[in-house]
């Protein structure tokens, strides 16, 4: 099934994890996908995976410059955007004491800052029908240690599935939001964390995943996809929880 023959996504972070499998299956259903990654080594590798229908672009969602740059670069490839995944960030997480300003800044460019100005600088080439999809975190809904910094800024991209709902509702431009639980990506990756820390950190999340598993980005991928196409016209405004009901389940 071609859901989305003859249309274009814009995926940040789309080098590996959830952005990476959304791309993947985006393509696979018939459509073209550009992807951004910090780093020009994850891009071009990201892309000999994704074939000839994938496009690339290194992007700092947290810097300011490339943000403002992104419309410009994206417009090599494409006059339009029918989908727009807001998926670049990461985490860090620190106790409330050992939190400073530098910490505090960077996740709040990266996750809040980032996906705001990606929208606004996009929204031009958006039209009727486009979709704008947000990644939320189940840190919204989890008190976890270590976690307010990341917690606040996902509460705030939470918030613009609404506000940029009642903005864009005239537009005809549909926005919702992904909430994905613990997913197999490279979350830990930017924490400074060693290999055996990061698999002791998960060793210690499964046990309170109601599936005992981690999920598998293709499971996010198919529930971004599905908020994407004809199949959720009807859906606007929304925060779609894929997290095995840790959020709801104790």
């Amino acid at each position: 099934m071609l859901r989305f023959k003859n249309k274009t996504a814009l995926i940040t972070g789309g080098t590996n994890g959830m952005g990476f499998a959304t791309a993947q299956q985006f393509i696979a259903e018939g459509g073209k996908a550009i992807i951004t990654g910090r780093s020009e080594d994850t891009v071009h590798t990201a892309l000999n995976k994704l074939g000839n229908h994938a496009f690339g672009i290194v992007s700092d969602a947290g810097n300011m410059k490339d943000l403002m740059n992104l419309q410009t670069e994206v417009k090599k490839y494409t006059e339009t955007i029918d989908l727009l995944f807001a998926n670049a960030g990461y985490g860090k997480f620190f106790p409330i004491e050992h939190v400073n300003e530098e910490h505090y800044d960077e996740l709040f460019n990266v996750l809040v800052k980032g996906p705001f100005f990606t929208v606004q600088q996009m929204l031009p080439l958006m039209g009727k029908g486009s979709s704008v999809i947000f990644n939320t975190s189940v840190a919204t809904e989890i008190a976890m240690p270590n976690f307010s910094i990341y917690s606040a800024a996902k509460s705030a991209v939470q918030s613009f599935v609404k506000t940029f709902a009642v903005e864009l509702t005239e537009r005809r431009i549909r926005v919702n939001g992904i909430s994905p639980g613990h997913i197999k990506t490279n979350i830990f990756n930017n924490t400074g964390l060693n290999p055996e820390q990061i698999e002791s950190a998960v060793h210690d999340i499964i046990p309170t995943i109601p599936f005992k598993r981690q999920g598998e980005p293709e499971e996010i991928a198919h529930a971004v996809l599905f908020l994407a196409s004809e199949e959720a016209s009807y859906i606007h405004g929304t925060e779609l929880k894929v997290d095995a009901g840790i959020s709801v389940i104790r």
